[in-house]
């Protein structure tokens, strides 16, 4: 019997991780990304004579199988994880606090953090601490808790504005790329229990040290070549039918078959690739999006002392030194990463450069002397599906109701926030889906195989 021949619909984190676990399986893989990389969402362009990421994208410890595929590319290397969390805090006028964990056992590792986090009152600190235990008892697997929203259940928890916009938005933001105020309650305790409260080092930060094509994309076309997976760069595919036991996948320049197919495209394209009914035709405007800004400037000395730092009551919210992964030689590289960035993603390069770097201006007293060489912005308006109440629902499972079609990406319903994680934990679950469903699709001797036209 000939082997399966999948077909992998997308090249981000999900379509190659689907495609190494097919591969590793034994499958006939082929994998069709209409851009001309991998690596989907996560990419760096070369600007100005170094490298520029399209965002920052940062990972902890809990997260598993993003850090498994990161082995499995040979970049593990360069994802720099701390020993322990360590982050500062800064406040619009600079003053500093440190969100930091210790060596205690959950949930007492942020104990100190808590009651020591200065940019709230005293009584927010200790009502903080109630509402981590209140956190602790909720069962995450109630799926009533998706239909109500974070900031709500804060309030109802003893939390005030204050601590919600410097405390909670603190991890909220850059996690489910959405105001806590805004977002569901089931994803956001899911984010707080798996990420900071119910292990002690799940917490720990992991930064990458160098551009994330170099961490993802090019590794990744390496490691699918060496397993035999024939990778198709510039090549969009337009629609999947099925037709009889096996999928025409369309392209411009013809068509192919295969066995079984995996879609990994985000949930805005999904409806219109695949087969009607797969994926309803409203699930992208249900689902919504949320976008990302990101500002890099580039300053002509040393401003910041520290890898990564946040920020509160601030126009800026993380910001990160990206001078030695970017091949900076002079100077050094911030790159500010803006969640939930719904205002900033309609001002002008202009204005959102001006806004941080004055921001910086008064955060970092180094900033003030230090010349602006360059500021430039990369946007991400889809980056996310919007993670508020009622999300659950909406994100179908990896099998679908066709028998040889799995789906993949951030956006399906892997528990997760639309993260790297979320997006390597749903390719690993539709490689499962297809390669379970092979033995109860008819067998089909070795036949020809079309090929696109030269």
């Amino acid at each position: 019997m000939t082997p399966l021949r999948v077909a992998v619909v997308g090249g981000g984190l999900a379509g190659i991780t689907a495609a190494l676990d097919c591969a590793d399986a034994g499958a006939d893989v082929t994998l069709y990304e209409a851009r001309p990389r991998l690596g989907g969402a996560t990419f760096s362009f070369r600007r100005n004579g170094y490298w520029l990421d399209n965002g920052q994208h940062v990972a902890l410890r809990c997260c598993t199988a993003y850090r498994g595929l990161l082995a499995k590319l040979g970049t593990d290397a360069h994802l720099e994880l701390q020993p322990r969390l360590r982050v500062p805090v800064l406040d619009a006028g600079g003053s500093s606090a440190t969100f930091a964990r210790t060596a205690l056992p959950a949930p007492l590792h942020l104990a100190g953090a808590l009651l020591r986090y200065r940019h709230i009152p005293v009584r927010d600190r200790l009502a903080a601490v109630r509402a981590v235990a209140a956190l602790r008892s909720l069962d995450l697997s109630d799926p009533r808790l998706d239909e109500l929203a974070f900031g709500q259940w804060l309030r109802s928890h003893g939390q005030s504005r204050q601590a919600i916009d410097r405390l909670w938005d603190l991890i909220a933001l850059p996690t489910l790329n959405l105001h806590a105020e805004d977002a569901s309650l089931g994803l956001a305790a899911f984010v707080f229990r798996t990420g900071l409260i119910d292990e002690s080092d799940a917490c720990d930060l992991a930064v990458p040290t160098v551009p994330l094509s170099r961490l993802h994309g090019d590794a990744a076309a390496r490691a699918l070549r060496s397993r035999g997976v024939s990778v198709k760069l510039r090549a969009k595919v337009e629609r999947v039918r099925p037709a009889g036991d096996l999928f025409e996948l369309e392209l411009r320049e013809g068509s192919v078959d295969a066995d079984a197919v995996i879609s990994a495209v985000p949930h805005h394209a999904a409806p219109a690739l695949l087969p009607d009914g797969v994926v309803p035709a409203d699930t992208a405007e249900r689902l919504g999006t949320s976008p990302i800004v990101n500002v890099h400037l580039h300053y002509d000395r040393r401003v910041l002392h520290e890898p990564v730092v946040a920020a509160v009551s601030s126009p800026v919210q993380w910001i990160f030194d990206r001078t030695s992964s970017s091949g900076v030689e002079d100077g050094q590289l911030l790159s500010i990463s803006l969640s939930a960035a719904h205002d900033e993603l309609q001002h002008p390069q202009a204005r959102l450069v001006e806004t941080c770097a004055g921001a910086l201006a008064l955060m970092l007293p180094r900033a003030r002397h230090a010349k602006l060489i360059r500021g430039m912005v990369t946007r991400e308006p889809t980056a996310t599906f919007r993670a508020a109440p009622g999300t659950a629902r909406l994100r179908p499972p990896a099998r679908t109701p066709v028998p040889g079609l799995a789906l993949a990406g951030a956006w399906t319903g892997t528990g997760w926030p639309a993260t790297m994680e979320g997006a390597v934990r749903s390719g690993s679950a539709a490689a499962a889906a297809v390669l379970s469903d092979a033995p109860r699709r008819r067998a089909r001797p070795g036949g020809a195989r079309t090929e696109l036209a030269a």
